[in-house]
């Protein structure tokens, strides 16, 4: 278990292996049911050389007010948190469906599956990227039947979130980072 403030890499892995995206996080919290961390705004962007590139290579660094992802063990989906606005509102709730997080010696790993489902503050339901897991599966990234558990996932979050059934505490959205992560975060060679 990581302590709360210790800075981690998450690392995007696909099927072949390959680690193709790796950032900074900072542990906001580490229990046996909840692993919390943040991307501070500002956090840079590793991207390992291989086959491909990724979506965000034109990127060099995370935008906006920072994003905290909430995810349980075995769970095929985040919970990222977005803020908006000088007043820092929340602006959503974004389950991110993405393969279950596994922890490494400098982090953990995770393969984004690109279909995510947006819960807004007027209780609002958007299905995002749906097209993209066809664009994959022609890619060779993701199987048919990849595709279909993912998109099996996102109709039963959907229909959990419709039902008005959230597992995360609604606190999270009030949830403020300690500014001296910012710097932590932002620092090379994490």
């Amino acid at each position: 278990m990581w302590s709360e403030g210790d800075v981690i890499v998450r690392r995007e892995v696909r099927n072949d292996g390959w680690a193709w995206l790796e950032l900074p996080v900072v542990v906001v919290r580490d229990e046996p049911d909840l692993l919390a961390t943040y991307v501070a705004e500002g956090a840079p962007f590793t991207f390992p050389p291989g086959p491909e590139v990724h979506p965000w290579a034109r990127r060099e660094r995370w935008q906006g007010h920072g994003v905290l992802m909430l995810q349980r063990p075995g769970e095929s989906h985040a919970v990222w948190v977005f803020w908006d606005g000088p007043e820092r509102e929340h602006a959503a709730w974004y389950l991110n469906i993405q393969e279950p997080f596994r922890r490494t010696a400098d982090g953990y790993d995770t393969q984004d599956l690109e279909l995510d489902v947006v819960l807004y503050p007027d209780g609002r339901v958007e299905l995002k990227d749906d097209e993209l897991l066809d664009v994959r599966v022609r890619e060779g990234r993701f199987t048919e039947d990849q595709a279909h558990a993912v998109r099996a996932e996102g109709e039963r979050i959907q229909r959990e979130l419709r039902a008005g059934h959230r597992w995360w505490d609604p606190f999270w959205a009030l949830w403020e980072p300690d500014p001296a992560w910012a710097c932590a975060a932002a620092e090379p060679g994490v």
